[in-house]
């Protein structure tokens, strides 16, 4: 029991576990950040449409922002909340002003392409660890968002 942490998983692989959700933390901080960008600045013919898809879009995102850093705080460790050291642990890049719809969904795209590998990645380690509750937050975050690429995959006729 020595080696179990506050919620009975193991200390080494409850740190293991903080670790890449602070990864994903970052991922998802420099996500909703453009997001924000492209909705503040988005222009054209589709305006209407995907400022609001944007809003949309990030008001969801950052939901799952504190719930990761709840799920980190839960494992008995602490989430990190600088942007400095979210663009150096994230693969997620800050994108420049962007107001072409076009480009912004294409970067929201590859966005939910990094997002969606690291999360499949926490669900194998947290199914291996017997972490049920960082598990069913994958497992969630990871059937909405294949919709919602697929969805946006449709826009731009892919």
């Amino acid at each position: 029991m020595k080696n179990l942490n506050s919620i009975g998983l193991d200390n080494k692989k409850s740190l293991e576990l903080a670790g890449k959700l602070n990864v994903l933390l970052a991922n998802y901080s420099i996500f909703y950040q453009n997001v924000r960008g492209y909705h503040w600045n988005i222009k054209g013919d589709k305006f209407f449409e995907l400022h609001v898809k944007f809003e949309e879009l990030y008001n969801d995102l950052l939901l799952k922002i504190d719930e990761i850093a709840e799920r980190i705080l839960t494992l008995g460790h602490t989430p990190i909340h600088n942007y400095s050291e979210y663009k150096k642990m994230s693969e997620i890049a800050e994108s420049p002003q962007v107001a072409d719809g076009i480009k912004a969904v294409s970067g929201i795209l590859a966005s939910f392409k990094v997002i969606i590998t690291l999360q499949r990645t926490l669900l194998a380690l947290s199914g291996e660890t017997g972490d049920e509750g960082t598990n069913a937050l994958m497992s969630d975050y990871i059937r909405a968002q294949e919709k919602s690429v697929w969805m946006y995959s449709a826009f731009l006729k892919k």
